[in-house]
């Protein structure tokens, strides 16, 4: 999406798109039965952001809120899970990681036509520049230290005691990823890809000894985060789709991607002057995580490095697949989906120059 103004396109909200058109009668009687105080009339509209799960704001006279669906249409196995998204929220409310409060799940399709949940909706700033245009030097570096300092309270939480014990399977986290990401990634490939097809092999074969479990968000990225509206700090993190039991280290790996992708790549980083535009650098990232989380260093993080650009790879594949079936959520979504073969080929450099 070279060129694009992403915090115009993204931000906000629209009308309904036509696919993802809701009965609001339907929804209004439904939120009667199940949110406390919830009194209409209701106005909906749907935001412009995001890829995967329609979401929509939800007015009313008093209060607002938001409504995360699955897509209408055919959809891959295990993915678009709300519930788990609703579930998670729910576990995480009273750990100190910021989230939104969840109200309801409906899983009873024949209400709006698929499944979905309504949380809370937090007043701040959605920021989709990593770069964070028209913040100070000081305020970036808040704003990263607070994103690291979230993903360690993340990754300190007690999965059993936040009643999540079984909310994934602890161990073999990688063989699991890698196995379910080359899984969907065939079943939405639309073109042969050469590196996709080498990283599906290496990888497997490859995994670190270590073998750690957390809570892990899955897409822990700035643009999945709400800011306080004047301070430079995280107030909710959102987009929980992906969220389960598995290794910290793929998650927080995943987080510092945006260092090795070029702009018109993923909205990355790379070639940035991070000391001018006061930015911490990978290594400093890498090293306020150590403190935070009782590590004294990181090893294998090439790998991991591989392994997010693939299974990055195989996300975007997702959305192609999407696009061809036309269930995407997102205009942007075919550009997105292009991103699959470029991605995979940056994930076969890194294990090349591995050696």
């Amino acid at each position: 999406m070279a060129g694009l103004d992403r915090q115009k396109e993204f931000s906000g909200t629209m009308a309904v798109r036509a696919a993802h058109r809701i009965d609001i009668d339907a929804l209004t009687r439904y939120m009667s039965e199940h949110v406390g105080g919830f009194a209409g009339p209701l106005t909906v509209k749907q935001f412009r952001g995001g890829q995967s799960n329609p979401t929509y704001l939800l007015t009313t006279p008093e209060r607002r809120y938001v409504l995360r669906r699955k897509p209408p249409g055919k959809l891959l196995k295990s993915a678009h899970a709300v519930e788990r998204e609703y579930r998670v929220l729910s576990a995480l409310a009273n750990t100190g990681v910021p989230v939104p409060r969840a109200y309801a799940l409906c899983e009873d399709e024949s209400v709006i036509g698929t499944r979905f949940f309504i949380m809370e909706h937090v007043e701040g700033r959605i920021i989709w520049e990593p770069r964070l245009p028209g913040f100070s030097t000081d305020e970036r570096t808040a704003v990263y230290e607070s994103m690291n300092e979230t993903i360690a309270r993340l990754h300190s939480v007690d999965y059993e005691a936040a009643g999540l014990a079984d909310f994934g399977k602890p161990g073999n986290y990688f063989a699991r990823q890698i196995s379910r990401w080359s899984k969907q990634y065939r079943a939405s490939e639309t073109a042969p890809n050469a590196a996709m097809d080498r990283l599906m092999a290496w990888l497997p074969a490859q995994i670190p000894a270590a073998d750690d479990t957390t809570i892990v968000h899955g897409d822990f990225r700035l643009d999945n985060m709400i800011l306080d509206a004047t301070e430079p700090r995280v107030i909710a993190v959102l987009d929980w789709e992906l969220s389960t039991l598995g290794h910290p280290l793929s998650d927080f790996s995943y987080h510092c991607l945006l260092y090795r992708l070029p702009p018109d790549l993923f909205n990355g980083l790379q070639g940035a002057d991070l000391a001018v535009l006061g930015i911490p650098s990978e290594s400093a990232n890498i090293a306020a995580y150590c403190r935070r989380t009782g590590r004294t260093r990181i090893d294998d993080w090439d790998y991991y490095m591989a392994f997010n650009l693939f299974r990055l790879a195989a996300i975007c594949q997702g959305i192609m697949g999407r696009v061809v079936a036309g269930t995407a959520s997102s205009r942007f979504a075919r550009e997105m989906g292009a991103k699959a073969a470029p991605l995979a080929e940056a994930g076969w450099a890194v294990v090349e120059r591995m050696g």
